[in-house]
């Protein structure tokens, strides 16, 4: 084991020491001896049973081995990689009653398509669905009426806020259900001109149009490494779906028996089976470092930086972007995936995938392979890829020995970067993050003079215009979570890509965030604290000189005078219409973005 990940590890686990031992106190107590069911009074089970079949009303009365397994979507027809559940629930209840088990659909939950809302109001609302998904989930799981969970999410903020609440419920067992990326359309480089030229006013609307629909056109997850392609890496890296499963087409043959795979496992996990393992003992310290160890290796979404803060917090684990960018140090990248290449996650899949990825990463010393999953002690059945035998059965082999594609998924010992793809910036302006690996070594560092914006439709304006064709640090401000919910600012990478392709340098420095699919332009993203709960970004001003050093760590405004500046919380409107203003208490009780963005508790 190398000795950061150790140092890491033992730092989490000291750190967290009172807080975690309250949460396994707090699970233990829930366990219950027998079906959850039986400790309901007959009224409360003639309710939850009365829609049931006869059979399953016979199953749940009598059958004190069988398990009551609750179903929890996020389907809806707006996400295109949610589409595909909209058969899965009647498929995992066929095949938990092959076995003899009942499954319910418990509950469904809010998601939202940050591809359809980026750039929009509601883009607003995106960061806090994370907790609101948390929050109709334990309503759901609140009947107290089963033994596991199955739980059906792949995007942005959903799988986070899933597990969130999976993990306020850590008595149980649970298993995420992925239904996989779509089929490659045009490549994402030739998506990523057209944006471009887009920008530069070069192509017309239907243009652009015709070039999204032409990369966005089937059922499935968005193809890009963003962060509902991480959220699935994690899921599988984290031991939390069955090993193989993330990247495997809707439509491909392997799909439904690892559909019907995983509701079978869940009933192997419950308290009325042998091997009894519940959520909350399963994910500890070693696991989120596995979590950080992943997102490094892959070059993954900046937003995890801020979700695992809060999956930690609700299994009673502390992290901090030390932690983070201590790991980023040594974990070496492993996968060019866009926008850290020019493949797609297809590639990345026919290429090894999670097998080939995680099987390196354990030799290198970089892995806990010690840890609990869902297929019981220790990674090594990761290590393996799902297939179909000559009797269409699913069975798991051994991953490549070899990258099949080395420009796409490389080996530990000759990585794309020798360090991972995150790092920490820190200095008068707060602490921010900067995803490293999609920019040029050469564009880590910048000095220029700020422009200050606080809407991200002002930049715009002033690039149209012509005012930021020089080397800039384009500064916007009152993005943070207490100021208007942090929304994603992917709108403007084409823009400030035409800059720096133009031969500017340029740079981003905001107290919101970037989406998944952030790229090549360098960015100080999260700042905290955020400007508009008094930070210092608040009191940066047109033409101050700013330094951003991805090289050691620094994020400094060098004006003489800059820190004598008075600083105030500021009054930022509280925006009406999309439903921001049902959102006011959230943002009043949100925590920095370097304690998860919380506004839901944990204590």
């Amino acid at each position: 084991m190398h000795p950061i990940l150790l140092d890491v590890t033992a730092r989490i686990r000291q750190r967290s020491q009172t807080t975690r031992a309250a949460y396994l106190a707090q699970i233990e107590q829930a366990v219950a001896q027998g079906p959850v069911r039986d400790q309901l009074s007959c009224t409360n089970l003639a309710h939850d049973y009365a829609a049931s079949s006869d059979n399953e009303k016979l199953i749940l009365r009598q059958n004190h081995r069988a398990a009551n397994i609750a179903i929890i979507s996020a389907y809806n027809d707006v996400l295109s990689a949610h589409a595909p559940y909209r058969a899965y629930p009647e498929q995992l209840k066929q095949a938990l009653a092959a076995h003899g088990h009942v499954g319910q659909m418990a509950g469904g939950v809010p998601a939202m398509c940050d591809g359809v809302t980026q750039g929009q109001s509601g883009m607003e609302l995106s960061l806090f669905s994370r907790d609101v998904i948390a929050l109709s989930a334990a309503v759901a799981m609140s009947h107290q009426v089963f033994d596991g969970m199955l739980l059906l999410g792949i995007c942005d903020k959903i799988v986070p806020g899933l597990l969130m609440a999976a993990l306020r419920f850590g008595h149980l067992p649970a298993i995420f259900v992925p239904a996989g990326p779509m089929p490659s359309g045009i490549s994402n480089s030739d998506k990523a001109k057209v944006r471009q030229a887009y920008a530069a006013g070069e192509v017309g609307r239907d243009e652009l149009l015709s070039s999204e629909m032409a990369s966005y056109h089937s059922a499935g997850t968005c193809t890009f490494y963003g962060t509902a392609n991480s959220n699935q890496m994690l899921m599988e890296i984290m031991g939390l779906q069955l090993p193989g499963s993330s990247f495997i087409n809707p439509d491909d043959p392997l799909r439904a028996p690892l559909t019907q795979a995983a509701a079978r496992r869940v009933t192997e996990l419950t308290a009325l089976a042998p091997d009894f393992t519940p959520l909350g003992q399963m994910v500890d310290e070693r696991t989120l470092v596995n979590a950080m160890v992943g997102l490094l290796a892959t070059g993954g979404s900046t937003n995890h930086s801020i979700h695992l803060l809060a999956i930690g917090r609700m299994a009673g684990l502390v992290l901090d972007w030390q932690d983070m960018a201590d790991l980023s140090d040594v974990v070496p990248l492993l996968a060019r995936v866009y926008p850290n290449g020019k493949a797609d996650i297809n590639a990345f899949q026919r290429s090894g995938g999670m097998a080939y990825l995680m099987r390196e990463l354990a030799s290198a010393g970089l892995l806990h392979t010690d840890v609990k999953t869902i297929m019981g002690n220790g990674l090594e059945p990761y290590f393996k890829e799902p297939y179909l035998s000559s009797e269409r059965t699913l069975g798991w082999r051994p991953a490549v020995a070899e990258s099949l594609d080395l420009s796409v998924l490389a080996p530990a010992h000759a990585p794309f970067m020798r360090e991972g793809g995150m790092k920490l910036l820190q200095g008068n302006l707060g602490r921010a993050v900067m995803k490293v690996s999609a920019v040029p070594d050469d564009r880590w560092q910048i000095e220029a003079p700020a422009r200050v914006f606080t809407t991200q439709e002002a930049v715009l304006v002033a690039y149209q215009q012509g005012e930021l064709n020089r080397d800039v640090v384009v500064v916007l401000k009152y993005q943070g979570p207490k100021a208007n919910g942090m929304p994603e600012l992917h709108q403007l990478t084409p823009a400030l890509t035409n800059l720096q392709d133009a031969g500017h340098r340029v740079a981003l420095v905001t107290d919101g965030r970037l989406s998944g699919a952030s790229g090549k332009v360098p960015a100080a993203i999260h700042v905290c604290p955020e400007a508009g709960a008094a930070g210092w970004l608040d009191a940066v001003q047109d033409g101050d000189v700013i330094r951003l050093d991805g090289h050691h760590g620094e994020l400094q405004v060098l004006t003489d005078d800059f820190v004598q500046r008075p600083r105030t919380v500021p009054a930022v409107p509280s925006d009406v219409g999309c439903g921001r203003e049902l959102f006011a208490g959230f943002r009043k009780l949100v925590t920095p973005a370097d304690q998860g963005a919380l506004s839901v508790g944990w204590d």
